[in-house]
């Protein structure tokens, strides 16, 4: 096994590669073409904007590496950024392409939400009982921060929900091989350490 974390400039790295090892797995950071590609586990963490991160990847070679992964079946886990560059298009900071793995766009919270970024502890409600789910029960709590999140166009890629401020958005995903979520489970204690020990054992 061969997991490794893409490393294209930006993101919590260190904690999701320690995160992988309190789990019980060790993992690599790179940027490198090769590593990349010979990845039998690929993930991608990310915190800042979506059209840096998509910039990023194109220089550094990466994304061509990444659609091939997915696209031969590896198991794929975005953590934050790393959800939201599957869709088709982000809307910060103007409209960007995505990977367009997932039909459907990246919007801010509407202005409604009283206080953006979502930061902090909230649930996830589980409407899909997939692998990578198993041992988290409904109703867990995991750790947030962002202000944009992903809005399928199909609703049967969605693997969880959560609640804020009156709005239910999509918190998690799940395609094939893929799993992302818009939380943070290298911050989120024991039901962060059980979803990358979940990841890990796929495949």
């Amino acid at each position: 096994m061969r997991i490794v974390i893409i490393d294209y400039g930006s993101g919590n790295l260190r904690s999701v590669q320690k995160g992988f090892e309190k789990a019980g797995f060790s993992a690599t950071v790179s940027n490198n073409v090769n590593v990349v590609s010979d990845a039998t586990h690929l993930v991608l963490p990310g915190v800042g904007a979506f059209s840096s991160c998509m910039k990023n990847l194109e220089q550094l070679h990466l994304l061509e590496p990444i659609k091939k992964a997915i696209t031969y079946g590896k198991p794929y886990f975005g953590i934050c950024l790393g959800l939201q560059i599957l869709f088709t298009e982000g809307e910060e900071f103007g409209a960007f392409p995505g990977l367009d793995i997932l039909s459907g766009k990246v919007v801010r919270f509407p202005k409604t939400i009283r206080k953006v970024p979502h930061m902090g502890w909230n649930q996830i409600h589980i409407e899909k009982e997939i692998g990578i789910l198993s041992a988290i029960p409904e109703n867990s709590y995991f750790y947030f921060v962002h202000s944009y999140y992903g809005v399928p166009e199909k609703a049967d890629c969605i693997a969880t929900t959560t609640e804020y401020d009156g709005l239910s958005f999509t918190s998690a995903i799940v395609k094939d091989n893929i799993f992302a979520c818009q939380f943070h489970p290298e911050k989120s204690q024991a039901m962060g350490l059980t979803l990358l020990s979940n990841f890990a054992k796929q495949g």
